[in-house]
């Protein structure tokens, strides 16, 4: 007789499971139901579309799979997007082109001087103010949601320890009002929120940080195996882990 099947633990199948699945692209609707992130009140894609739609050239940085970008109802006559990862390229070329977006794939901004009327940008790694003041024509505006300062940092915490102030204030939006003025863009808005975000399960966790690469770098399942199972009992017992995501818009004009 074979011996009996051996039975998966519940942390090993939470697992398991965020580890198979894929994390292309910048859809976060596999966490629908594990984990649940509130959103910023000025509702950053209706405003990207109002915009797109009174302008000539535009220009989207960072575009993941294009998923924001094919949101917005109206895209100017020329419309071009950049994004680095190759599999999010693949994507957004297969989402974006029936639309005529041109998707070039770069984390650099090969394009000649003073061409769009409009740079925009959903939560850049980084922010090259220099480049997009170059690109953008006198007028012309950048528009972005970026991620703010210790986003999301109960988390990161719980896996990397306390952060050092430089950290946690790294990404402070005084810092980008301050970098764009010295790119010679006027800063016109900026607006900034902190937001409940819960994790349900160990899984949920997995598959996040997975994806937001950079919130604990080099991240492995191996690496961090007895650290997740201590969050796992913790969820087990106590409820969602709870945390606080950081959000600013910004929006500066190149005179």
């Amino acid at each position: 007789m074979p011996p009996p099947p051996v039975r998966q633990s519940r942390f090993d199948a939470l697992v398991a499971e965020a580890e198979a699945v894929s994390v292309d692209g910048w859809d976060f609707s596999w966490l629908d139901g594990r984990a649940t992130e509130a959103r910023p009140s000025w509702g950053y894609q209706r405003l990207l579309g109002a915009r797109l739609a009174q302008v000539e050239a535009a220009l989207d940085i960072e575009t993941g799979g294009g998923e924001v970008l094919d949101g917005c109802p109206s895209l100017p006559p020329l419309m071009a997007a950049t994004e680095s990862w190759p599999p999010n390229v693949a994507r957004a070329s297969a989402r974006l082109r029936p639309r005529g977006v041109v998707v070039v794939a770069t984390d650099g901004l090969p394009f000649g001087d003073d061409v769009f009327d409009l740079v925009s940008s959903r939560h850049p790694v980084t922010t090259d103010w220099a480049g997009i003041a170059r690109v953008l024509r006198r007028g012309g505006s950048y528009f972005s949601q970026q991620v703010g300062p210790a986003s999301v940092f109960e988390l990161v915490e719980f896996f990397l320890g306390p952060q050092p102030p430089e950290v946690r204030n790294s990404r402070h939006p005084d810092r980008a009002v301050a970098a764009a003025g010295a790119a010679g863009l006027e800063a016109t808005d900026l607006r900034s929120e902190s937001l409940r975000t819960e994790f349900f399960d160990i899984g949920a966790v997995v598959y996040f940080l997975r994806k937001v690469i950079w919130m604990v770098p080099g991240f492995t399942v191996e690496q961090y195996r007895p650290r997740l199972r201590e969050l796992h009992e913790q969820i087990e017992r106590d409820g969602p882990f709870v945390a606080h995501t950081t959000r600013f818009l910004i929006e500066a004009r190149k005179p």
